[in-house]
């Protein structure tokens, strides 16, 4: 799938005239510095308050929207929702979106790092990362600032799916797999610090309206 491709639902969403958020038209680079593919989990006071969590697929941001945020405690079970892919430089977009545009609201960077893959087949055998979100079932281990260890995304039926109503939305569970530093529960998202610049939403949200007077 080509960048252009992988990247349109997110392109047709937005209008870039207005909205501060990367175009991701160009290539963005893959992974960090080493080549490690990397995460970020966003804090997006939108018109509800929710944690976005990205993991770099294929060259984009795979992308869920987890209500409750994760947690490092492996007896909390996260509501993961699949949203569109988003661009690899996204994992440094932190501002304002206009009210009216697609996900208004204020976003922080709460965590980023890099992870590695940990999915394997019956025999022991390491399975691509894409393939085995296919599959609906992936583990991968979290370098973060803020959380570390080893999480899975898995695939599940909501009731709506199971009921065949059109409304059904895919669901995932997220979950950290084992306990180990690091073990903590998600913060107070209104009062949890940007990993980039230390600032919470509202500092984030008055700033921007001071560069507008």
């Amino acid at each position: 799938m080509s960048e252009k491709d992988g990247l349109r639902a997110y392109h047709d969403k937005r209008n870039f005239d207005r909205t501060k958020e990367p175009r991701g038209r160009n290539a963005d680079g893959t992974g960090d510095a080493d080549g490690r593919p990397v995460f970020v989990v966003q804090i997006h006071d939108a018109s509800t308050l929710h944690f976005d969590f990205r993991l770099e697929v294929d060259g984009v941001l795979k992308s869920w929207s987890v209500p409750k945020g994760p947690s490092g405690d492996p007896r909390d079970k996260r509501l993961a929702i699949p949203t569109e892919d988003h661009p690899l430089s996204y994992r440094d977009f932190e501002g304002v979106i206009p009210e009216d545009e697609y996900g208004g609201g204020t976003v922080i960077v709460w965590d980023t790092g890099t992870y590695r893959p940990a999915a394997h087949d019956k025999d022991g055998r390491p399975v691509p990362f894409g393939r085995a979100l296919d599959d609906g079932h992936a583990t991968f281990e979290l370098h973060g600032d803020k959380l570390h260890g080893q999480y899975a995304l898995t695939r599940i039926k909501s009731r709506e799916e199971q009921s065949g109503a059109d409304s059904a939305q895919p669901t995932w569970l997220l979950v950290r797999t084992k306990s180990g530093p690091g073990g903590a529960g998600t913060p107070d998202p209104r009062r949890a610090r940007s990993a980039r610049s230390g600032r919470t939403l509202r500092q984030v949200a008055e700033a921007e309206a001071g560069e507008r007077r």
